[in-house]
């Protein structure tokens, strides 16, 4: 997909979400002429707003993360700085999350500032190229503001939800007065819109990471490969890590953070188990030589992130 493309896509996903959310909330709203649904609606975009604000503090208890001090990885440090300033960012700041699941992310809030977190098991799978590759992916989601963008976006389908949610309690405990099942109708048209609306942002947020991913290899040299590989032994380090993902499932409320999904992560990497890994360039040109499957591409449909194989032959048009 080239970039303009990938932009014009970007673009159009994001009109779409945000046309049919004014144009369902003008035509339910004028119906229902309710002042309830109105305050119920503040009241969700309120609180996802704080959830927003003080989420980093949350990730960090999730996934233990504490800051690197300069002195302690010293290379790491010059390589964020190096990178952000050729992102044209300002340095944010470097954590690490004390889980041996091989990936990162970025994340952070007006009140906490910006921050790029790697895990342990990350710096353990990749080699420092790679993990360079991988830190470019992460500041390109800073530079494109993605964690905004995202948060917009996802307050919309969870005001829809609570709307219908609240409607279904209505007509539940008010069955007795009249219009009571024409309520229940409405109820489950907003989860229903509910439904189809996070279906376009799980398809925004998988041009996100192919639009980081570019950016990964617009600031590292030779940035393609190195992200390739990294990505691939990601993806096939995660198929032995089986106990230690049922041991963190909570790590799936910020999925959407990571450079790959984790549970996605898991399924490819049980497509491409048998593969007898010789090498990093092996591995990658092992993987892109699986043909998709039709169920690949239903899971893809539900899926924070591209399939591997999509998303490593991106990267190869790019090199």
């Amino acid at each position: 997909m080239s970039l303009w493309k990938l932009r014009l896509s970007m673009v159009g996903t994001l009109a779409i979400i945000i046309g049919l959310s004014t144009l369902f909330f003008t035509v339910i709203l004028s119906l229902a002429g309710s002042l309830s649904l109105m305050t119920l609606g503040i009241l969700v975009v309120a609180f996802n707003i704080f959830q927003w604000l003080i989420s980093p503090y949350i990730i960090d208890a999730l996934y233990h993360v504490r800051e690197i001090p300069e002195h302690e990885n010293p290379r790491l440090h010059e390589m964020i700085e190096n990178l952000s300033r050729k992102s044209g960012i300002k340095k944010p700041r470097l954590m690490l999350a004390q889980i041996p699941i091989p990936n990162a992310f970025a994340y952070g809030s007006p009140i906490a500032g910006n921050r790029v977190a790697v895990t342990k098991g990350l710096l353990k799978t990749l080699e420092s190229e790679e993990v360079e590759a991988v830190i470019g992916h992460e500041l390109g989601h800073l530079k494109h503001r993605d964690l905004q963008i995202m948060m917009f976006v996802s307050v919309l389908p969870a005001l829809l939800f609570y709307i219908g949610y609240s409607l279904i309690l209505s007509s539940m405990f008010g069955r007795q007065r009249e219009g009571g099942g024409g309520t229940a109708l409405l109820a489950i048209g907003f989860m229903v819109f509910s439904w189809i609306l996070n279906m376009f942002i799980l398809y925004l947020s998988r041009l996100r990471e192919y639009y980081a991913d570019r950016h990964s290899a617009s600031i590292v040299e030779d940035g393609p490969r190195k992200l390739s590989e990294g990505l691939a032994k990601i993806v096939h380090s995660t198929r032995k890590m089986r106990k230690t993902r049922k041991k963190t499932r909570q790590l799936n409320a910020f999925k959407a953070l990571f450079i790959a999904d984790p549970d996605r992560a898991e399924t490819d990497s049980m497509a491409i188990s048998h593969l007898a890994v010789a090498s990093d360039q092996k591995l990658v040109q092992d993987i892109l030589s699986r043909r998709m499957t039709t169920m690949d591409r239903i899971i893809e449909v539900f899926s924070t992130h591209p399939n591997i194989v999509k998303r490593l032959k991106a990267l190869q048009e790019l090199s």
